[in-house]
């Protein structure tokens, strides 16, 4: 389901639908999504919305999600984010899992974030198995717009054009 916001000034399309933005590129495209039997979602849908508020295009699954659905969702929808939200404790076990399934299906470029109530001592964790932030109580919507967009224009930047092999992003960083 998507969350509908209207066109930015001088843009045209539908609310909601994605199209470039007054720069002439895309918006970017999040997936926000609640794995597992968690089934408390307002602070993912109150991140939805300032997302979207943001300009970014959103689209959100739902409650009760499986790491499999979240990631075909990811390349259905073509989203350059997915936004995992765990309230339950699930988060060492399905956030590594939707990272998995999102690099069996080629999704290696996706950016995966991660938020909700996660103990500071699971973080290195979630990093190590590939989630590249975790937000927790106490972030602001304004943190993690400005990690999206840094972090897709940092991979935006860092692709490798042909015969450009060699430049690009070196590994671990």
């Amino acid at each position: 389901m998507s969350v509908p916001r209207p066109a930015p000034a001088g843009v045209k399309g539908a609310p909601g639908e994605a199209g470039p933005t007054p720069g002439g590129k895309r918006a970017i495209r999040v997936l926000v999504a609640k794995p597992g039997l968690d089934g408390h979602d307002r602070g993912a849908k109150v991140v939805a919305r300032a997302l979207r508020d943001a300009g970014m295009e959103v689209i959100y699954t739902g409650l009760r999600q499986t790491p499999a659905r979240i990631a075909e969702a990811a390349l259905d929808e073509d989203v350059d984010v997915v936004g995992l939200s765990s309230l339950s404790g699930g988060h060492r076990f399905l956030f590594p899992r939707v990272v998995e399934e999102l690099r069996k299906r080629g999704l290696d470029e996706v950016i995966v974030i991660g938020g909700g109530i996660i103990p500071a001592a699971d973080t290195q964790a979630l990093k190590a198995a590939g989630v590249r932030a975790v937000f927790g109580p106490g972030s602001t919507a304004s943190e993690i717009v400005e990690f999206i967009r840094a972090a897709v224009a940092g991979r935006d930047r860092d692709v490798v054009e042909p015969g450009d092999q060699g430049k690009g992003r070196e590994e671990g960083t």
